[in-house]
């Protein structure tokens, strides 16, 4: 079964999923500025564009671009930065 999912007054959108017990996700970003919260830890991948994200507990935002990924605990929130309209792939940990 699928989940469309929308944020941010339709700036991102995503569709989730689940195949062999893993949920997943997959979506698309318009530029902007993003504060996302976790429940569960998460592993977000760079499709196409890049992000500029500021993970918790960290001073400096780090930019990741097509084909980086990275992680963010659960129960966190994390910052970001959207220059180009960007796709992302974010599994569930």
């Amino acid at each position: 079964m699928l989940k469309i999912n929308e944020y941010f007054d339709g700036q991102v959108k995503s569709i989730g999923f689940e195949t062999h017990g893993d949920h997943t996700s997959v979506g698309v970003m318009a530029p902007g500025d993003y504060t996302f919260g976790t429940a569960a830890p998460e592993r977000m991948t760079v499709v196409k564009g890049s992000l500029t994200v500021k993970l918790p507990g960290h001073v400096n935002w780090d930019t990741f671009n097509a084909g980086d990924d990275f992680e963010v605990p659960g129960d966190a929130s994390f910052e970001v930065k959207v220059t180009e309209t960007t796709a992302y792939l974010c599994d569930y940990l």
